[in-house]
């Protein structure tokens, strides 16, 4: 028999387990491979850190009610070691844990080994890639959180030539997907703006890249193209191109990167004439972000300028759960994203492009900016406007 006391304490024990699995009843789990370790880790930290934003700006905002309940949001990050085995490893243990809505992974070659267990699986995915083929209609629930090479390489190319003098250019990108595509992308591109160019190979994970810069140097490039190497191996590439007494401009068209590349090069002053892809346009809405960020974290935002496309390509994931009225039907979410416009707060107003390209109208577009250093010395960016196929 329990005594009054004792019914009270269990009625009490019994009301706190409600309460706590009603507020944690519909939660919205977010799962991301994403590259943690490695050269290449910065893209995954910005990534990570994106998602671990929009996790908590959602709870705290009320940005996403179910059937008139407030939703929780969690993260679960797992290195995908920048390889599609890791990324296909990553991808089935989330799989394991029922997680269905993905943003990540970063690069091509992560891409290229979860999309097909995010398509047998039902799972709803965000990636960015720029390989030829990061999205498709073979693979209706994954969208893209940006236009690759082929929508901002030419103006960055543009710029450059207006800037300086060349006529040649020689390419460096890792021997895997992840740098042929993008590295292809590009050739073509400074052939159609009268340019010739030539393609140098790596294996990924080098660390001596001196034999390639002798054989890159070899070519006499008027420019060099570092395409999508990763930060790391990209600073490197830079210093010893500069030591080895190459004067020319350098592009950067494969992703942002441009202050891990000049520290590992050893300083703007060695990158000397560099142009780049910036993914955002910053401006006021964009800063107020990188406030909001402390405010929200107690600490800045992760350096790498992917950060915010990864906030875009997370708050579109949670308003198309809000639109959908659910946090684990694939299926409603993706359906949902297709009629969202492409719109966000602080970074602006885009549209869904990709038909032309991939074959499916699902690839978010929106303003960048083109990132220039001279003789040293950063200058201001160069803003771009979203790319239109219609």
């Amino acid at each position: 028999m329990i005594s009054g006391l004792g019914r009270l304490f269990c009625g009490t024990l019994l009301a706190s387990a409600a309460l706590s699995a009603s507020a944690f009843a519909c939660e919205l789990k977010i799962g991301s491979p994403a590259v943690l370790s490695g050269p290449a880790a910065q893209w995954g930290m910005a990534l990570r850190g994106a998602l671990e934003f929009v996790a908590k700006e959602t709870v705290e905002e009320k940005r996403l009610v179910v059937n008139g309940e407030t939703c929780t949001v969690s993260v679960v990050a797992i290195d995908s070691k920048y390889t599609a085995e890791g990324a296909a490893s990553a991808m089935n243990s989330l799989a394991a844990e029922g997680i269905k809505v993905i943003v990540g992974a970063v690069g091509s070659p992560e891409v290229t080994g979860m999309k097909p267990i995010a398509t047998r699986n039902r799972m709803v995915a965000m990636v960015n890639s720029f390989a030829k083929d990061a999205i498709g209609p073979q693979w209706p629930n994954v969208f893209h959180i940006g236009p690759g090479p082929s929508g901002w390489a030419g103006p960055i190319i543009d710029k450059g030539l207006e800037l300086y003098k060349f006529d040649t250019v020689s390419i460096v990108a890792p021997n895997d997907q992840g740098g042929t595509d993008i590295a292809g992308v590009n050739a073509e591109i400074f052939k159609q703006k009268g340019v010739t160019p030539t393609e140098e190979y790596y294996q990924r994970g080098t660390t001596n890249f001196a034999p390639i810069v002798t054989r890159m140097l070899a070519a006499k490039p008027g420019a060099v193209d570092l395409a999508s190497s990763p930060a790391g191996d990209a600073g490197i590439i830079v210093k010893q191109l500069r030591q080895a007494g190459f004067t020319g401009p350098i592009f950067r068209l494969g992703g942002p990167g441009t202050e891990e590349i000049g520290r590992v090069a050893g300083g703007y002053n060695v990158l000397q004439d560099f142009l780049w892809f910036e993914p955002i346009a910053m401006d006021d809405n964009t800063k107020a972000l990188e406030e909001k960020h402390i405010a929200l974290m107690g600490k800045p935002r992760p350096e790498n300028a992917d950060f915010f496309r990864w906030v875009y390509a997370a708050r579109m994931m949670v308003k198309a759960a809000q639109a959908a009225q659910s946090v684990d039907d694939a299926q409603k979410i993706a359906d949902a994203m297709r009629t969202l416009p492409v719109d966000d707060e602080n970074i602006g107003a885009g549209h869904w492009i990709g038909q032309k390209f991939f074959g499916i109208n699902q690839e978010m577009s929106y303003p960048f900016a083109i990132g220039v250093i001279q003789a040293g010395e950063q200058q201001p960016y160069v803003r771009a406007e979203a790319a239109n196929e219609g």
